[in-house]
């Protein structure tokens, strides 16, 4: 497999997006765009820090504009070469998006949606709690978790028996991106910020959201201790998502490498690897300040991968295509 040619299709989010995010749902800038198949005929969009009229990237503080620090949106559009639009999203009694995850006080700044599934009725979203913007690319997490929908994504829990603490800084779970297969729930992880390996974790969907039934990937078998986990990706990893190309049969991965500047695309044929080293799909000499890199669930089949990437000017998410050459 290999990359032939890349396009981005156009706005997902902000002023001039086929949705018109700004107008209908106040959404005028955001990023990320986590996306996953929600098994009722939608994909589900989570956004991260969500603005409305007055910040992009510049100007006034979030306090002057809506601040948001997370929101989620739904699709049904499958022709993905007009956009992707956006039928609807949780909202607030005006409609507007309405922040789904909650954030405390004190050492929280935000809370982050990094990756999300739909199994057995239930919705998982991986998240993490900011504790502190360093500088970019490197931040502090208070924790990681998995918030829990039972009602199609309306309303989410945060129970405190589902999170990694990161008290030293060094938990190798606090970004993370879901995957289902052989009746179980697979994240690979890797540590706060963009620089880490990445390594994998598992459990059974019934324990789920319990984060003490997961066990780790050690290089040669399956661990109960988070710390015996073996890398099986080499970093630098930033934002990632998983993926079964049902074509191939291999996994995708793709994930932010700071040292490639851009967007990079690996296989393998398990989860535990070996994994490709990638080529480089999204540049961020072509599109500077490139992050995120979610892949469309429903365009795991064909030669035309679609996906969502982030720009932090004009701080907005848009759909991009890369076509690949099925070797």
């Amino acid at each position: 497999m290999r990359a032939s040619e890349t396009t981005r299709i156009g706005p997902v989010t902000g002023a001039g997006s086929p949705s018109r995010t700004d107008e209908r749902f106040g959404i005028h800038a955001t990023d990320l765009g986590v996306l996953w198949d929600g098994g009722d005929g939608r994909v589900l969009v989570a956004f991260g820090d969500t603005y409305g009229r007055g910040w992009g990237g510049s100007g006034p503080g979030p306090e002057h504009a809506d601040w948001r620090r997370n929101v989620l949106a739904y699709s049904t559009n499958r022709d993905l070469d007009a956009g992707l639009r956006l039928d609807g999203v949780v909202a607030r009694p005006d409609g507007s998006a309405a922040q789904v995850l909650p954030s405390g006080g004190g050492r929280e700044v935000t809370v982050i949606p990094n990756s999300g599934i739909a199994v057995d009725g239930a919705h998982y979203l991986h998240y993490m709690s900011v504790r502190e913007w360093i500088r970019p690319g490197v931040w502090r997490t208070n924790h990681a978790g998995i918030a829990v929908s039972r009602d199609d994504g309306r309303t989410w829990e945060k129970p405190r028996g589902a999170r990694w603490p990161n008290r030293w800084g060094d938990n190798r779970f606090q970004l993370g991106a879901f995957a289902f297969a052989e009746g179980r729930v697979y994240l690979l992880g890797t540590t706060n910020g963009r620089y880490g390996d990445a390594y994998l974790a598992r459990a059974d969907v019934a324990a789920l959201p319990d984060t003490r039934a997961f066990e780790y990937w050690t290089g040669s078998g399956w661990s109960r201790r988070a710390r015996a986990a073996a890398a099986v990706v080499e970093g630098p990893v930033g934002e990632m998502s998983l993926g079964f190309h049902r074509t191939l049969g291999r996994w995708l991965l793709m994930h932010l490498d700071e040292a490639r500047r851009g967007i990079v695309l690996r296989s393998a044929e398990r989860l535990t690897g070996p994994w490709t080293p990638g080529e480089v799909v999204v540049s961020g000499g072509e599109h500077p300040a490139v992050y995120g890199g979610y892949l469309h669930p429903w365009s795991l089949d064909g030669p035309d991968l679609y996906y969502l990437v982030s720009q932090w000017g004009p701080y907005n998410v848009y759909l991009t295509r890369t076509r690949l050459v099925l070797d």
